[in-house]
Parts: structure tokens; C-alpha cells; sequence
């Protein structure tokens, strides 16, 4: 049953929209995970999904799945990168990873509008521009 199941608190952990500029001088965007605490979390999984409405259509974008065997303390690493086009819809990245043999899960929504150039901030950990949501 759902009420015997323990849910652990997610601590330490976030989930950035980044801006960079690539090899040709072009804009990019991509999305990263950050593990700010100092152990080593293993079996990183991140589902992410788009969904929301467009000129009164209703839009989705595909699931695509994500797995890192383990990200280090005190590091990030891409998950993957972000059409711009796609900032005007809900962007979902549902993450779950393991310290020891405890799982832990949490949802990071960026909500439409919320990925502007109002809203960036410097993420030292990336040394990147971007919007950070932990």
C-alpha cells in the first residue's frame, strides 16, 4: 500500500536550464543535473516530458529517458539539450538515484515562461548562466 511506503526528503539536489555558447558561437541551451552534497549518489534516472498548450493546441512532447550509473560529489552532468520553442510549455524532469540502498525521487517542473533571460542566474557548479531549480 502507497501509506507503507517511506518517503526519504530530497536534499542537495538540483536541476538547471543553462545557456552556453557552442564552438560555432552559437546559442545553446542545454539541461544539467547537480549533485551539491558530498557523497556519491548512484543509478540516476531522469524521465523528462513537455506538455502544455500552443496556440490553443494542446501539446506533448516524447518521454525520453535518462541514466547515469553514478554522478560524483560536488558535480553535475547533462542530461540532455532543450529547444528553445520548448520553453513556453511545462518541461517535467522526474529524477530518482540511490544512497546505498535507499531511493530517493523528486519532480523539478520549469513552468512556461519561467526559462527567460530575467530569471538567469550565475550556477557557480557550471560555471553557466542559467535557471536553477532545486
Amino acid at each position: 500500500m502507497k501509506k507503507d511506503i517511506e518517503f526519504h526528503a530530497v536534499e542537495g539536489v538540483s536541476v538547471a536550464i543553462a545557456k552556453e555558447v557552442n564552438e560555432l558561437g552559437q546559442e545553446e541551451w542545454n539541461v544539467f543535473f547537480i549533485n551539491n552534497n558530498d557523497l556519491y549518489l548512484d543509478n540516476v534516472m531522469v524521465a523528462s516530458k513537455g506538455y502544455g498548450e500552443h496556440e490553443g493546441q494542446e501539446v506533448k512532447t516524447s518521454v525520453l529517458r535518462h541514466m547515469f550509473e553514478q554522478v560524483g560529489p560536488k558535480s553535475s552532468v547533462q542530461i540532455e539539450p532543450i529547444d528553445p520553442a520548448l520553453f513556453g510549455i511545462t518541461n517535467e524532469y522526474w529524477v530518482s538515484y540511490y544512497i546505498g540502498q535507499t531511493i530517493y525521487d523528486k519532480k523539478f517542473l520549469f513552468v512556461p515562461g519561467s526559462v527567460i533571460e530575467e530569471n538567469l542566474i550565475d550556477i557557480s557548479i557550471l560555471n553557466k548562466r542559467g535557471v536553477l531549480h532545486s
